[in-house]
């Protein structure tokens, strides 16, 4: 026989009406009277019906994640967490691209689907300021990433300028002096890859090397082709680097591949970290030294400020009563073979990623993320981000990214 709401409020000792609160996430329940009904759900495997609440409540159960390329490995990772933090609240996720166009991105918040999602996480390359503010949709809606700073709506990011800072020392710190830097863009689209680069100069200054823009490879996209042919570049230009910061991991596959064909080791040659910590780098010959923000971490922000505006009815907010918030989410620094550390063989993937939980730094368990928006880091609107751009160039490594190896 199929267990009911009113068999869980008997185990529980409380009304019908308490436990359905519970169910539906409202606030106002005391929190041991939480707990009683969260494990009696648990002892009966109770299992509301979703689709009753949400036709109850308005709503059909679904959000939409919007990302520029799916076929860039980083954003399908994230999409992988965000389903399943998503899934823990009973919600089901429509992943949409929008190739980071513009007009596509306007589209995707001007409430095109409206009807079928009850919020949006969005990962914009080219929207701007200006098109959030003409947004009549009351659709909640998270941004993530860099583009559009402290806007009208709630912001999941990590700090790109201090996590580039630490990526440059880390070559630095190897003994390296001509450093170069993959990735830069030009265009109004390309804030990451301006972060990054702040970042790339602000660890030369603090170790005293002047800024050589010949050392410094644009490149149109952040692809494989692109890393090796910015590679190509810098050697063929005679920088002949010793070390590389190619702004993602792509970029620095590419310029592996590169290296390895001009008969260059790495990193008794040039040493490469990229930046992402995508699967491919994990298994890549050498293995690839990175950047590694909290996918798991920045899904399950994502999502908890999702679920927030839904009960607050703050549509872009989850805190009804002040500013969006700002999130910055946690990353570390791995040093693999691509910068000389010593990497153990890899047996299977799932022996990868437990091997890389036992090493993290800076640890935030997933359930925290999902449950809380990582206190002590979510900024108001308004507040300087660690890496403001009115602060000094140089500011302090946060001490909790040492770039300890692992896999």
């Amino acid at each position: 026989m199929r267990t009911t709401l009113r068999d869980v409020a008997r185990l529980a000792g409380v009304s019908p009406k308490t436990v359905s609160n519970v169910v539906n996430g409202y606030l106002h329940v005391r929190a041991e009277t939480r707990v009683r009904v969260e494990e009696a759900i648990v002892a009966l495997n109770y299992r509301p019906n979703l689709s009753a609440r949400n036709l109850r409540l308005g709503r059909t159960g679904v959000i939409a994640l919007a990302v520029p390329e799916l076929d860039v490995p980083y954003f399908a990772e994230l999409a992988r967490h965000l389903v399943a933090a998503a899934d823990a609240l009973g919600w089901t996720v429509l992943v949409d691209q929008t190739d980071g166009v513009r007009e596509r991105e306007r589209q995707v918040i001007g409430g095109i689907r409206d009807q079928l999602i009850d919020g949006l996480v969005l990962s914009p390359l080219a929207l701007t300021a200006a098109d959030l503010a003409e947004r009549t949709d009351a659709t909640p809606m998270v941004l993530l990433g860099e583009r559009i700073h402290r806007g009208p709506a709630d912001h999941v990011l990590i700090d790109n300028v201090a996590a580039a800072r630490d990526a440059t020392a880390h070559l630095l710190g190897l003994g390296r002096t001509r450093v170069a830097a993959i990735g830069a863009q030009r265009s109004a689209a390309g804030v990451t890859a301006r972060m990054r680069l702040r970042g790339y100069r602000s660890a030369l200054t603090a170790a005293g090397i002047g800024y050589d823009e010949r050392l410094v490879a644009p490149t149109p996209q952040f692809h494989r082709a692109e890393g090796a042919a910015a590679m190509a570049e810098l050697l063929d230009a005679g920088a002949r680097p010793d070390a590389v910061f190619c702004f993602n991991d792509l970029l620095a596959l590419g310029a592996l591949r590169t290296l390895a064909e001009r008969g260059l080791g790495v990193p008794d040659d040039i040493a490469v970290i990229g930046f992402d910590d995508i699967e491919d780098g994990r298994f890549s010959v050498p293995t690839l030294s990175t950047i590694s923000p909290d996918k798991r971490q920045i899904a399950g922000c994502a999502v908890d400020l999702l679920h927030r505006q839904l009960r607050t009815g703050a549509a872009g907010r989850a805190d009804a009563d002040g500013g969006p918030q700002e999130v910055y989410a946690d990353y570390r620094l791995i040093a693999r073979e691509s910068t000389g550390a010593s990497t153990p063989p890899v047996r299977s993937v799932q022996a990868a990623q437990a091997a890389q939980a036992v090493q993290t730094v800076q640890t935030v368990q997933a359930a925290q993320a999902v449950r809380s928006v990582q206190p002590g880091r979510a900024l108001p609107s308004g507040s300087s981000s660690p890496s403001d751009p009115s602060t000094s160039a140089v500011s302090p490594v946060p001490p909790a990214v040492p770039g300890t190896p692992s896999i």
